[in-house]
């Protein structure tokens, strides 16, 4: 199915409430809008995840992050330097994302991933997806199409014909006090947020 088509499919699904599954260049992931509360609990339902996690919004393009968070000077050096890649940033979230998808904390994780397949998928969509990794809660994420279509069946609405890189997943950077601090680690070290932070890049 040529690219074009897969997108119009899978707007198609993600229009009615539904669950798509598609590549990024660490694991395979799932989507739904994340402004869509009937697809947040279908989510939940399919990864048995637990209400206290809450998902990454996916964005497509950088420029898009201060329409959903609040940047200081200090975080659009961060994401200058490693937006788009594999860094997920936790900022505070602006009024226009919903209190379910921040569990009513006031903070979003932010991701651009460094895949122009998933970041174009996202722009034709128009607007965000909440994305976690394509497992059932606490197992091993799919890597492949294949793989996505064995754990879920028909649980996921559709499936992109493409399978992810494999990466490691991303480095989690905590934005939201005056500390940086790193959550998860992953390809992108606390040294290298430090040396531009230090004007050392």
């Amino acid at each position: 199915m040529h690219l074009t088509e897969q997108f119009e499919l899978a707007k198609s699904k993600l229009d009615n409430s539904l669950v798509v599954a598609f590549p990024t260049e660490t694991v395979m992931g799932l989507g739904i809008y994340f402004d869509d509360y009937k697809a947040y609990q279908l989510l939940n339902k399919i990864k048995n995840r637990p209400e206290d996690k809450p998902y990454t919004l996916m964005l497509g393009d950088v420029k898009d992050i201060e329409k959903y968070a609040y940047l200081t000077q200090r975080d659009l050096l961060i994401v200058k330097e490693f937006m788009p890649g594999a860094v997920t940033l936790l900022l505070k979230a602006k009024d226009n994302v919903p209190g379910y998808v921040t569990h009513n904390t006031g903070v979003i994780g932010i991701r651009v991933p460094n895949m122009p397949l998933v970041c174009d998928f996202i722009n034709y969509c128009g607007k965000p997806l909440l994305v976690p990794s394509a497992n059932k809660s606490g197992e091993k994420p799919a890597l492949t199409s294949k793989e996505v279509k064995n754990i879920f069946g028909d649980e996921v609405a559709f499936v992109f014909e493409a399978n992810s890189l494999g990466e490691r997943p991303s480095t989690i950077i905590d934005l939201t006090s005056e500390q940086v601090k790193i959550l998860r680690e992953g390809p992108v070290s606390l040294e290298d947020i430090n040396k531009v932070l230090k004007g050392d890049n």
